[in-house]
């Protein structure tokens, strides 16, 4: 039987980078340093920080498969510590799949700890490792020195570092938001949610269909356009999904401003909810339950003949790298919809998949994001919706 408290260390690395990747894992005893799990494999070809998370992903699930309500995980990848403690951003998209997928681990245990140690203090997990990465190369593996010596400090004494912020506990423990240095000048998007539709006030998944804006929504826009006026005098660029509620709400916004010119693009569309469209929740509960409740499970799974949330997050992520390289240092707004919004969000805040089905946008909402060269976000504003309140 595991202890209720369990140490893992664990590594990863590609020859090349990328190149022949593998990654090793070793849950111990902490009191005592027995070897409780081992877990290691060869990769193929990917880079170091894939094997990195791979390799964590690895042992926490082999942690989990013992019974531990605790770990106390040791790496020496100081990436892969700082970005599961939410102090560095993942600004790879390569890398935030895994990220997601470690973040669902840690949610299953009482308390995650991370601390980054030197890499001669994770010798059996780099030893593990290195054996997986001579399989990916087709070289004659090495001896992963199974039962080596405990590496981690004995209890009671101080590891090699400072405990990270424990994860999946104490909100009180989280690390602090930060603000970026003004060392660049930021590109501000100004994110609005479309007025109402019809759809909207009777609460009916709105995806691909061109459902127009209603009255009560022609006067959110015109609203909107107003209170984006006063955010931004200046607007280098106003973009729109294609569908006639965005374009509509688009152009109130740049008439307000002094005409600017609305481009749309198609990345900016919603979700396309397939059979669901059109339906309430209600509705859709009572007629696919099974696929309604994949559906909220994993942002992975798509309603029948429709799109994931992982598929809009490709689209959406593409939309704010071309808006990055366009307007480096200016002020963009972008009218789309719920989902791509809330993934916008979501990633900004570095918050995990359940964000999404937990934060509401109002129509013609405006949420406002500043994001710096060097990867550094501010999200100043989230679902503003006082400019609406002379029309209710």
């Amino acid at each position: 039987m595991a202890p209720r408290v369990v140490s893992m260390e664990a590594d990863g690395g590609s020859r090349g980078n990328p190149g022949p990747a593998g990654y090793g894992a070793v849950v111990r005893d902490p009191d005592t340093g027995e070897v409780l799990a081992e877990r290691s494999e060869s990769l193929g070809t990917a880079t170091n920080n894939v094997a990195e998370y791979q390799g964590l992903i690895a042992g926490l699930t082999a942690a989990a498969e013992l019974g531990a309500a605790e770990v106390d995980v040791r790496m020496d990848s100081k990436l892969v510590v700082e970005q599961m403690c939410g102090r560095w951003q993942i600004k790879h998209p390569g890398l935030r799949p895994l990220a997601a997928q470690a973040a669902a681990l840690v949610g299953r245990f009482s308390a995650v700890r991370f601390s980054w140690i030197p890499r001669e203090q994770n010798r059996h997990a780099d030893a593990l490792a290195n054996a997986a990465m001579d399989a990916a190369a087709g070289r004659p593996a090495t001896a992963a020195a199974p039962g080596r010596p405990a590496t981690a400090a004995p209890t009671g004494q101080p590891a090699a570092t400072s405990a990270a912020p424990i994860i999946g506990s104490d909100p009180a423990t989280a690390p602090a938001s930060w603000e970026p240095r003004p060392t660049f000048t930021a590109t501000r998007l100004i994110l609005v949610r479309h007025g109402e539709t019809p759809y909207t006030e009777q609460r009916r998944y709105s995806g691909r269909g061109d459902v127009p804006l209603s009255e009560r929504g022609r006067a959110q826009a015109r609203a909107t356009g107003a209170r984006v006026a006063e955010l931004a005098p200046s607007v280098a660029a106003v973009l729109s999904s294609p569908l006639s509620r965005c374009t509509a709400t688009a152009a109130s916004i740049a008439g307000a401003l002094g005409d600017v010119p609305v481009r749309t693009e198609d990345d900016l569309i919603e979700c396309d909810f397939g059979q669901w469209e059109g339906r309430t929740f209600a509705e859709v509960r009572q007629q696919w339950p099974g696929e309604m409740d994949a559906w909220l499970a994993s942002p992975r799974i798509a309603p029948p003949d429709g799109e994931s949330f992982t598929q809009v997050a490709e689209r959406a992520h593409r939309v704010i790298s071309g808006l990055l390289t366009a307007y480096p240092g200016e002020t963009v707004v972008v009218v789309s919809h719920v989902s791509p919004i809330k993934l916008m969000l979501r990633d900004a805040l570095a918050a995990g998949d359940g964000f999404l089905h937990r934060l509401f946008l109002d129509a013609a909402g405006i949420s406002v994001l500043d994001m710096w060269p060097d990867g550094g976000v501010a999200v100043r504003t989230v679902n503003d919706t006082a400019h609406l309140s002379t029309l209710d």
